[in-house]
């Protein structure tokens, strides 16, 4: 197995604007520079020369009306609605989506549940419209329809896109039987502010974990090709740099440089686009000044242009038509003016498409040509899927967890969890007889699926009551319950019986953290400690003086400040899914050693958000400095807080378990590297070697990281930037070599202009456990 390499390829910018031009100047140069070479195809099979033909003969036949019919999307309505998926606002657009569907004057829906619903439509669609061409089902299965797994930041934890695709690969198999082939998935959004909410969506706050994760979605839900029934087409969502709201709160705008964008936002996106992801959603964010959803540099100079996408782009739900909000519409007809000819072909919920476009195209505002070229994108995309000749839920619906996909999930979850600390509580021996298990969420099924949790039976999921009962019981040991308080109460009238079930055992475990509604979308917090008074019964427990074993379940990072210095052991869960139960005793009970590891910093205090690992360096480094000591003689004037040091407290790529880990010195292949062989983009320049070795008596796996730092660059450079990773098992007293290939992916930059490149300058090299690896090797580019 060879180590992760799934940062997308860097092309050369064609775009020639200085950073101080507005966004839709930048997309008018690019349309206007003579012969500006245009990418490939990113989907081969939407470019089907056998697709185009039956797309210009069925366009041919379609009136403007059933034209945009394929340009609007609209959710289960009227009195025989089935229940939600997932929530949004209300719409108020007062559409019959049965009576559009009998028409054909509607082309996509969202989140309409089971096969019965998604038949009802579709035969309206197929059998009593003119042209019967079928609808696409969309929906938000974001980590499992109904056998779930752990949320998309759990699932980064894992540091393994192999289990990523297999986990994607079984929802999609699940959703089908339902009519579903359409996943508004994966959200591929790098956040680093644990305060917004959809934080828990995606792979936390790193580029190149982020751009594997988003690969490894696409290829699982996309499968070897669009037309196999049990595939999916991806969304890949929210374009762009929604993760990066100011403040950490929902919906905010977003401002940064081009360089920030193309180096830390956009790899992801650009990853999940190499990979074949059929379509994209627009964000609902403004980026620097000009929202998303009518954002010609995003949607037309870099994601069509650049990158060569030939799938559909679909707005966010009413994105279009918060384009008044925004205040660059006056009115709707303005509002979906600006959003189609900037690249959106299909309006979800705003109900603005239809209305408007029938007179935006009589007066020649909006072109005829660009209308028939978003329904063609349209069409492409069912044609691929095969609708038009299996358009109906395939196979035996499932409303049910498969046991059959039960050890997967489980696997999942185990290899989410990240232990963060251990003073010998863990794991858990046989000896252990007597067990207080404490807290709001060791016994709520609800909770452990977290947000956009798909369509789980409650009755499926296991909970950590119910596994440790069971595991006590066949140790001969018992297991007390307390739930001591409610998620966000503030009564204490609970404290008492779980004291005294801390009193009576040998260890307590503690099941603190969110509830999944307090993170995902309009989850942001101001507050990243444990809600309510869950921290008061967590020192009221520990003033036992038993040893206590924390399970934190949450969508994001959490200020554990506290509990990091008084508390034997902390191990971060998420959302575990349908088998959180039996993959937390796995854990807890050395079954298996945990593997996870942090994709996104846990911080000291809320106040050093946004926190990174790769942050950029200052001209007044904090070096040498006792930063948990207030300032004071020669320790003040440097990039510090005069309360709080700069650090984590559990940094990216940290987590432990129930071994140890050594590591060799990195070898490089050589110490320098000739300027005009680096500027060479398919070849590899450095083969950056190390032994890791385990020294302890368990076997475990480590996740093995390469870092790499540029320094004499034209652009300031991250401190380090991870730029490999690998998952090895070792059995006690194991080695093993692991080697990363560094070249012009790894090893380039974005300049002013730009563009990426290379530069003469210096190297450092880093391979560890964790983003504050110590051990490296260094070469240069001449």
């Amino acid at each position: 197995m060879t180590p992760q390499r799934f940062f997308p390829s860097l092309r050369h910018s064609v775009l020639a604007t200085a950073l101080g031009l507005s966004l839709a100047s930048a997309a008018v140069v690019f349309a206007q520079q003579p012969g500006a070479p245009q990418a490939s195809p990113s989907n081969p099979e939407l470019a089907s020369p056998a697709i185009e033909q039956r797309v210009d003969a069925l366009l041919s036949k379609m009136t403007l009306e059933e034209k945009l019919g394929q340009l609007v999307q609209y959710n289960d309505s009227g009195a025989d609605a089935a229940a939600a998926l997932a929530a949004n606002p209300e719409s108020h657009n007062n559409v019959n989506s049965m009576q559009l569907a009998e028409q054909g004057l509607l082309g996509s829906m969202l989140n309409t549940v089971g096969a019965s619903r998604t038949n009802a439509f579709q035969r309206a669609a197929v059998e009593k419209s003119r042209l019967h061409i079928p609808l696409l089902f969309g929906a938000d299965i974001i980590h499992g329809y109904r056998t779930i797994y752990p949320q998309p930041i759990g699932l980064a934890a894992s540091f393994d896109p192999d289990l990523v695709q297999s986990v994607s690969h079984m929802s999609a198999e699940e959703a089908t039987t339902a009519g579903i082939r359409w996943f508004y998935s994966p959200m591929v959004d790098i956040s680093r502010d644990a305060r917004w909410g959809r934080t828990t969506e995606g792979a936390g706050e790193d580029a190149y974990l982020g751009a594997a994760m988003a690969r490894a979605y696409i290829l699982g839900y996309q499968g070897k090709t669009l037309s196999d029934p049990e595939s999916v087409a991806a969304c890949v969502k929210h374009f762009a740099a929604y993760g990066a709201a100011e403040a950490g709160r929902e919906y905010n705008t977003t401002d940064m440089s081009e360089i920030r964008l193309r180096q830390d936002y956009l790899p992801p996106y650009k990853a999940a686009i190499e990979a074949g992801a059929a379509t994209v959603m627009s964000a609902f964010n403004a980026l620097n000044g000009v929202p998303a959803s009518a954002n010609p540099f995003l949607l037309q100079t870099i994601l069509r242009g650049e990158w060569g996408f030939d799938g559909l782009v679909v707005s966010d739900y009413t994105a279009i038509m918060e384009l008044e909000n925004h205040g660059i519409a006056l009115t709707p007809a303005e509002a979906t003016r600006k959003a189609l000819l900037a690249g959106v072909d299909i309006d979800m919920m705003s109900h603005f498409y239809d209305t408007q476009l029938p007179e935006l195209i009589r007066s020649g505002q909006v072109p005829m040509s660009v209308v028939d070229e978003a329904v063609r994108r349209v069409l492409r995309l069912k044609f691929a899927l095969g609708l038009f000749e299996h358009p109906y839920a395939r196979g035996t619906e499932v409303t049910a967890a498969v046991p059959a996909h039960r050890e997967l999930v489980r696997r999942a979850a185990e290899e989410s969890f990240v232990l963060l600390k251990n003073d010998s509580a863990l794991p858990l021996t046989t000896e252990t007889k007597k067990i207080a298990l404490i807290g709001p969420l060791a016994d709520n099924a609800a909770e452990m699926v977290g947000s956009w949790s798909g369509a789980p039976q409650l009755s499926d999921i296991v909970t950590v009551k119910q596994a440790l009962e069971t595991r006590t019981r066949q140790l001969g040991g018992s297991l007390t319950y307390a739930q001591g308080t409610t998620i966000t109460g503030s009564s204490e009238d609970g404290f008492a019986a779980a004291v005294q079930a801390a009193r009576q055992a040998d260890v307590v475990v503690m099941a603190l953290g969110e509830s999944g509604a307090m993170s995902g979308e309009a989850g942001s917090r101001a507050y990243l400690d444990l809600p309510g008074n869950q921290e008061q019964l967590l020192k009221a427990v520990a003033a036992t003086g038993k040893p206590v074993v924390l399970l934190v379940f949450s969508g994001r990072p959490l200020v554990l400040d506290w509990a990091a210095t008084h508390v034997a052991a902390i191990m971060e869960v998420w959302f575990p899914g349908t088998e959180a139960g039996h993959a937390i005793a796995d854990v807890l009970y050395g079954d298996v050693a945990p593997s996870g590891r942090l994709p996104m910093s846990f911080p000291r205090a809320v106040g050093q958000e946004p926190l990174y690992y790769n942050q950029f360096p200052t001209g007044r480094p904090p070096r040498n400095i006792d930063l948990s000591q207030p300032p004071g003689g020669n320790s003040r004037f440097f990039s510090r807080y005069i309360d709080v040091p700069n650090d984590a407290l559990f940094p990216f790529g940290y987590g432990l378990t129930y071994t140890q880990f050594a590591y060799s010195m990195p070898t490089l292949s050589r110490s320098i590297v000739p300027l005009g062989e680096a500027r060479q983009t398919g070849k590899d320049l450095i083969h950056a070697t190390a032994t890791v070795t385990n020294t302890g008596n368990r076997t475990a796996t480590e996740v093995v990281q390469c870092y790499v730092r540029n320094r004499g660059a034209s652009i300031e450079q991250p401190v380090r930037s991870l730029e490999g990773f690998r998952r090895v098992t070792l059995k006690p007293g194991e080695s093993q070599k692991v080697t990363f290939d560094l070249g012009f992916p790894e090893l380039s930059f974005y300049d002013a202009q730009g563009h990426s490149v290379v530069e003469a300058t210096e190297y450092t090299v880093w391979i560890g456990g964790s983003s504050l690896a110590s051990q490296e090797g260094q070469f240069k580019i001449e």
